[in-house]
């Protein structure tokens, strides 16, 4: 398999069905890759479950930076995608235009970013203009949580799904090349994937998207409680514990290291 791409992605649709996930290091991107997984995203959510916050928005540009070229050292065929963070792309185009540089020179593939109202659009669009392959992000997007009252579904009434339709076509005509579809309806997904040229990632939208994303701790089972639309497919935060207390007990009762 070559690198993925924008190409690639595109060709995937009605196709191929793609599994993605995060990673924020070298070593879980290199073994996620080895796995062939086709997407890495560098996820804003490393606010949440690497650096301990509550939410994703106080995830800095440095941060986003320094796990994007770590991630892009460790994956050789995944496609990276860099997570603009809360702040990055509010402030004014050309100071998004110099973040999503940066995500590209520190070794993204592409940038992700939320909303689609008309100056996320028109920034996407410049963006592609410039050749930044861009990732879109509609429905419940994280970095409204405070506009929202708390991480909630989006799209359940039908003038609110209408909205996130018009949301999902709006970024498709600004040039985003994929859409993330998160937390909301499966019916509205499936609509929205028929009604799209582009492809559709969901996150907790059911199972007719063209792809898929979990958080790798997640997936992984080292958060030992995940949303309800996540599978946890080992449960790694166990044995990580014993380990460490394993080796603990044996430094202590002089068993490690031996002569």
């Amino acid at each position: 398999m070559k690198k993925w791409n924008v190409a690639s992605v595109r060709a995937a649709k009605g196709v191929r069905k793609l599994g993605c996930c995060t990673a924020y290091d070298a070593c879980f991107a290199r073994l996620a890759d080895e796995a062939g997984v086709p997407i890495i995203l560098v996820g804003d959510s490393m606010g949440m479950v690497v650096l301990g916050h509550s939410t994703t928005l106080p995830v800095k540009m440095e941060e986003t930076l320094s796990a994007t070229a770590a991630v892009a050292r460790g994956a050789k065929d995944a496609m990276v995608v860099a997570d603009l963070p809360f702040g990055s792309y509010q402030c004014g185009e050309d100071a998004a235009m110099a973040n999503a540089v940066k995500c590209l020179q520190a070794g993204a593939d592409a940038v992700k970013l939320e909303g689609a109202t008309p100056r996320v659009c028109s920034l996407i669009k410049r963006l592609v203009e410039a050749g930044i392959p861009v990732l879109a992000h509609v429905g419940m997007t994280p970095q409204s949580v405070n506009e929202y009252g708390g991480f909630k579904k989006q799209g359940r009434t039908r003038e609110a799904a209408d909205q996130v339709m018009a949301d999902a076509k709006a970024v498709e005509a600004a040039g985003a090349f994929a859409v993330t579809l998160e937390c909301i309806p499966s019916e509205l997904a499936a609509e929205i994937t028929a009604a799209l040229r582009i492809v559709t990632v969901g996150i907790g939208a059911g199972p007719v998207c063209d792809a898929q994303w979990l958080v790798m701790h997640d997936l992984l089972g080292l958060n030992e409680t995940a949303p309800s639309f996540v599978k946890q497919y080992a449960h790694l935060a166990g044995e990580v514990r014993n380990a460490f207390a394993k080796y603990v007990g044996e430094v202590a009762d002089g068993a490690f290291p031996e002569k």
